[in-house]
């Protein structure tokens, strides 16, 4: 194209070519602004919390509890806001399925969507001391259940499904039943709320093990929760601060003892199906890496306890989940304590129930 140099339409139209050419590359150097939805404006309180599993007023608490953990400084790379991070692994709870699922319901790719369900657990998962500790206020609750009296709380484990990690440790993890888990010591209050998580041992570790490693033991051998009592199966060895069912009752009274034993121990067993329920990651099987799952299992129970906090009744579970077995380990542990120990308690407290 021949152009005469004293036409003013000719240099015209290169000036008109020249600021296209230069807002063309404004383009393809600026980055693109990726709109994501804003579910808690989007939704009402009933929806989100279905899909969600926390209703807004506690989802937007938990929001600013972990935001300064989760501060996005730069919109490069378009940037996930703390918002969509909390959204994002939320739902990943909600549905326990495959990251590129969770992963395109944002719009970020699937090992982006893996950072921030490691990165948000984690922050959840570091108030853990806010929201799960050992307390001595549900004596009286346990007490009116079936007259058992100076109950601490319930213990038990329960087993969590999860992918085998690899070939050269795989098997440590795989407990009686022939499947791959994490093996989750969990004891709760009369109110369901988790005082101890205990979320590190392979599935093939003992109960009993779990316990006797754990700092809950020491504080109990220290007599730190003074005469107070834990109520465990028969996995568990018996201790003056820990006591399980007599496996041969004669007597009425200890009938009577081990039909109590049983009515309050099962405050464990109901908020573990609670908290599985709720969180369906943790009922079905967890693909991530060892200390990712450990703590995606530690935050869901941080969670679980906000959610008692609220208040929030059991919503119904998006995804089919299987039976939820809280057994573990074979009762095979023999009592390191005499059976007089257990006698006396007997006579001392249920003589008349």
């Amino acid at each position: 194209m021949l152009l005469s140099s004293d036409s003013d339409s000719d240099l015209e139209m290169l000036a008109q070519l020249s600021d296209c050419s230069d807002e063309d590359e404004t383009q393809r150097r600026s980055p693109k602004r990726i709109r994501r939805v804003n579910y808690t404006q989007s939704l009402d309180d009933g929806d989100f919390t279905f899909r969600f599993r926390l209703n807004k007023h506690a989802f937007n608490s938990l929001l600013l509890e972990i935001t300064p953990l989760l501060r996005v400084t730069s919109t490069r790379n378009y940037g996930v806001s703390p918002l969509h991070q909390l959204l994002l692994t939320l739902r990943f709870y909600a549905l326990g399925t495959m990251l590129i699922s969770v992963a395109d319901f944002v719009g970020v790719s699937k090992s982006t969507a893996g950072r921030i369900v490691r990165d948000t657990s984690l922050a959840i998962a570091q108030l853990y001391d806010k929201y799960i500790y050992v307390h001595q206020r549900s004596a009286d609750k346990f007490y009116r259940i079936a007259g058992f009296p100076r109950v601490l709380g319930a213990i038990d484990g329960t087993h969590i499904r999860i992918q085998s990690p690899c070939h050269l440790t795989g098997e440590e993890y795989r407990n009686r039943k022939g499947y791959f888990s994490i093996n989750v010591q969990g004891v709760c209050d009369a109110d369901l709320k988790f005082i101890n998580v205990v979320a590190r041992w392979p599935g093939s570790t003992h109960d009993a093990t779990i316990f006797n490693n754990s700092v809950l033991r020491a504080e109990c051998d220290a007599g730190q929760f003074g005469n107070r009592w834990l109520l465990g199966d028969s996995a568990y060895p018996n201790r003056p601060y820990l006591l399980t069912p007599i496996l041969n009752p004669v007597s009425e009274a200890e009938h009577r003892y081990n039909e109590a034993h049983i009515k309050t121990r099962n405050t464990i067993e109901r908020a573990f199906g609670v908290w599985k329920r709720r969180f369906p990651v943790v009922a079905l099987t967890l693909r991530l890496s060892i200390p990712n799952m450990q703590a995606v299992i530690i935050a869901t129970t941080v969670l679980h306890n906000i959610c008692r906090n609220h208040n929030l009744t059991e919503i119904p579970s998006e995804v089919e989940l299987p039976s939820i077995d809280n057994s573990t380990m074979p009762h095979n542990v023999i009592d390191d304590i005499p059976t007089m120990h257990r006698t006396d308690i007997i006579n001392n407290y249920f003589r008349t129930l």
